[in-house]
């Protein structure tokens, strides 16, 4: 079954060109089968592209997949316009009362900010307090990870001396979990972030569970059983020009950055990168949502109960 989006939307075209299989809101209404419901709050500044991203991992199950849009009520983003967020994003306090099968929250960039000077901290707090009672599962990334882990365990970031960017050999630290089911043992993915979460931060007493780690770039991926939530530090969804996007975008404000470590083939910025992380995005994805469907009541009523 395929992922169900507004029709609208901008990503719907990106992924039709690239052969996602997507429904029409008309053709969901008369299938008789209720699809899993995963919301997506995006707090990315470039929103329609990290729509997509998320979109085409989701888009990749077999299930049938009811995707919402949900944005941060007390926040207005600067670099979207209010046109597209008024048309596909919901306040999350409008979706407050509904129950959701996945709940995925992205990173942002305001990694320089302690948690509690971010202007929409507190309403964030009560959205992760939320998934607890309101969600079966939960997928934080980058920032988002961060933000989780601090909400939940109290666990700090940590500033770097030099921005983690580029792409990174991880390690599989678990190939019998779920989430890990398929992967190899040794894998790469992207990384960018000016922040770290320590392991000798982790509490022990939480069965924090860390599934995969870099000996350059530190921890990855964590499994949060008792609070129902995964913790990705870095960025498995990203497109394969994004990293150089954002090089280029920084090299063009004049900002110090280094070049993209592993990216750009030859270290030549010249040269089109090519994607080595695609595969193993999309396990990680299908793997979640599978366990989802296993897992989540076919009641949304009693999810949290």
């Amino acid at each position: 079954m395929p992922i169900r989006i507004p029709n609208d939307l901008p990503a719907r075209k990106v992924l039709e060109r690239e052969g996602v299989n997507i429904m029409t809101e008309e053709t969901a209404a008369r299938q008789d089968i209720r699809p899993l419901k995963i919301g997506l709050l995006n707090l990315m500044p470039e929103k329609i592209k990290t729509e997509t991203q998320f979109a085409r991992l989701i888009g990749a199950s077999p299930l049938q997949v009811d995707l919402r849009l949900v944005r941060i009520g007390s926040h207005t983003p600067k670099n979207t316009s209010q046109e597209h967020m008024i048309a596909f994003y919901e306040p999350w306090e409008e979706i407050a009362h509904e129950k959701f099968d996945g709940f995925i929250t992205t990173g942002a960039p305001i990694e320089h900010l302690p948690f509690e000077d971010v202007t929409y901290w507190s309403e964030l707090e009560r959205i992760f307090d939320w998934t607890q009672t309101h969600v079966h599962s939960s997928m934080n990334i980058c920032w988002g990870a961060q933000a989780a882990l601090h909400r939940f365990h109290g666990v700090p970031k940590h500033p770097l001396g030099q921005k983690a960017f580029g792409v990174y050999r991880h390690r599989n630290l678990n190939p019998s979990s779920p989430y890990l089911r398929g992967f190899s043992d040794d894998f790469s993915m992207p990384v960018s972030r000016w922040t770290e979460v320590r392991r000798a931060d982790l509490p022990k007493e939480a069965g924090l569970e860390v599934l995969m780690e870099s000996d350059e770039v530190g921890l990855c991926l964590i499994n949060d059983a008792e609070h129902r939530s995964l913790y990705m530090f870095n960025h498995i969804e990203y497109d394969t020009t994004t990293l150089g996007d954002e090089y280029n975008r920084d090299v063009a404000a004049g900002k110090s950055i280094n070049m993209p470590a592993n990216y750009f083939p030859g270290g030549d910025p010249k040269r089109p990168p090519e994607n080595r992380w695609r595969s193993h995005a999309h396990l990680l994805f299908g793997n979640w949502i599978n366990e989802v469907y296993q897992s989540t009541p076919y009641d949304l009523a009693k999810i949290g109960k």
